[in-house]
């Protein structure tokens, strides 16, 4: 873990998460001291990532949800995330722009990777979603959205899809982009929480 190999972080590397998360030199390298503590290989498993998860939704079950988040950013399919991987999944779950964000949103929804979200998949997201809101949150949740299946049409209702329809990549991002209201059931701000704690654990 202490050799050159595995301590250091390539100008290259460090110099194009730089531009992609603006993210600062110190934080990238605090970042990349953290990740080899806990990853001493300089990769995460997928087992590592929901271990990771689950600590800090003790309460919650996370599994599934953190599942599907480590697939939309193992971006070469290989079964672990190297600390690219990772950066750009902090990064894109707590600051990148809209756009961005949507386009990962896309990725997560699009659980078969086809390049299109049907709305089997968005029942199998929304109900990870689920699993991560307190049985109490749920309570406070809207008649129309406060089950998994509720919730699910009223987002399928919104792009206007027959039963078997498709939403593409496109369609997704633009009815996101003009109507917030969607932005909001098609996504869990935990993530926010998950650095916000990472950060409490640096100091």
């Amino acid at each position: 873990m202490g050799n050159a190999k595995s301590g250091a972080l390539s100008k290259e590397l460090l110099e194009e998460l730089k531009m992609y998360t603006k993210y600062s030199e110190e934080q990238l390298y605090a970042w990349y001291q953290k990740f080899l503590n806990e990853c001493p290989t300089g990769r995460i498993s997928r087992e590592q990532f929901e271990s990771i998860y689950a600590s800090f939704f003790p309460d919650a079950d996370p599994k599934a949800y953190a599942q599907h988040v480590f697939r939309s950013f193992d971006a070469n399919s290989d079964g672990t995330l190297d600390f690219k991987e990772y950066i750009v999944a902090l990064h894109l779950t707590s600051s990148g722009k809209t756009v961005e964000k949507l386009e990962w949103a896309f990725a997560l929804y699009d659980v078969d990777r086809n390049g299109t979200i049907t709305k089997n998949e968005i029942h199998e997201i929304v109900k990870s979603i689920f699993n991560m809101i307190s049985k109490e949150d749920q309570k406070n949740l809207p008649d129309d959205e406060n089950t998994p299946e509720k919730r699910t049409n009223k987002i399928w209702d919104f792009f206007g899809k027959k039963e078997n329809g498709k939403i593409t990549e496109g369609e997704f991002i633009q009815g996101v982009m003009d109507n917030k209201n969607i932005l909001r059931l098609i996504q869990f701000d935990e993530p926010q929480k998950v650095q916000e704690r990472l950060k409490e654990k640096k100091q």
